[in-house]
């Protein structure tokens, strides 16, 4: 059987300047790739796992990584 290609997406933010965090549903979890290497390693977390970090992202508690 072969591999389904999966449906990337990014923020609206990244286009135009490459440096960007794809996004994909993968079955029952979520994959990442980095857009200026997607055939490198996919990292691949639960959708409860996603639903953390996206909620600590919209409340700020990773803002002092980008100063």
């Amino acid at each position: 059987m072969a591999r389904r290609e999966l449906e990337w997406i990014k923020a609206s933010r990244c286009y135009g300047h490459g440096d960007c965090v794809e996004i994909a549903a993968d079955g029952e979890m979520i994959a990442l790739r980095d857009s200026k290497n997607p055939h490198q390693s996919r990292l691949r977390f639960t959708r409860s796992e996603m639903a953390a970090f996206i909620e600590g992202a919209r409340l700020g508690e990773f803002d002092h990584l980008l100063d």
